[in-house]
């Protein structure tokens, strides 16, 4: 069984026009994946992670992330699915600004009920583990951009999440801390097997992908394994 699974998916915004942002979509992602949604802005992207995220609602069509049907499952349960099982990594960083980094860091998992010593310890090992220990009790104005989306990646990956959703991680980067944030996230998924489903433009992040899911006016148009 695959772990996300997408079935006759599609999505319509309603403004002034009606925007058919995804069409029919089936996709499924197996668990410990490093996969992109890539293509222009306006393709579908950022919806189809918001989607299968439970951030938003198809309008048809059905969505699974392990056992659980997410397209008809109360909003409550839904809540507390997203808390337990998914980690979001935004390219605005969303991190909390009067809260150090280990207190951000701290955050899921004190909602989870994980005891402050457990989570602290939690917290310290993973900044060690990727070299900014010396950042633990610094603010997120304190941070470079690139110093502030990796915290955004850690905080995400800290609770253990079986899937991080990350959307345009990069967009906000310059090339050298890109590629910082793309070598801690690959590491993340080799050595926890946490699947990991980008959305992108950036052929920085598309060059590191081990699947690429190519998406034009709302459909997959492409979904290929790269030669290396």
């Amino acid at each position: 069984m695959a772990q996300i699974e997408l079935t006759n998916v599609s999505k319509t915004y309603h403004d002034h026009v009606a925007v058919h942002a995804l069409a029919n979509i089936n996709l499924a992602i197996e668990k410990g994946e490093f996969a992109a949604a890539v293509g222009p802005s306006g393709s579908g992207k950022t919806t189809l992670l918001n989607l299968i995220g439970a951030l938003d609602t198809p309008d048809s069509g059905a969505i699974r992330i392990g056992e659980l049907e997410i397209t008809s499952t109360p909003a409550a349960k839904l809540a507390d699915f997203r808390l337990r099982h998914l980690g979001f990594v935004f390219q605005s960083f969303n991190l909390f600004p009067v809260l150090s980094v280990l207190e951000n860091l701290e955050f899921v998992p004190a909602l989870r009920g994980l005891p402050k010593p457990d989570r602290v310890h939690r917290a310290e090992q993973l900044l060690e583990a990727v070299g900014m220990i010396d950042l633990r009790d610094k603010r997120p104005d304190e941070l470079s951009g690139g110093q502030q989306q990796r915290v955004a990646v850690l905080r995400a990956i800290l609770p253990e999440p079986d899937l991080v959703l990350a959307d345009e991680p990069t967009a906000n980067l310059d090339s050298e801390n890109a590629a910082l944030l793309l070598d801690m996230m690959e590491r993340l998924n080799h050595e926890r097997a946490v699947t990991f489903l980008f959305s992108t433009h950036d052929p920085a992040v598309m060059s590191r992908a081990r699947r690429l899911i190519r998406l034009k006016d709302g459909r997959i148009v492409e979904d290929q394994v790269p030669k290396r």
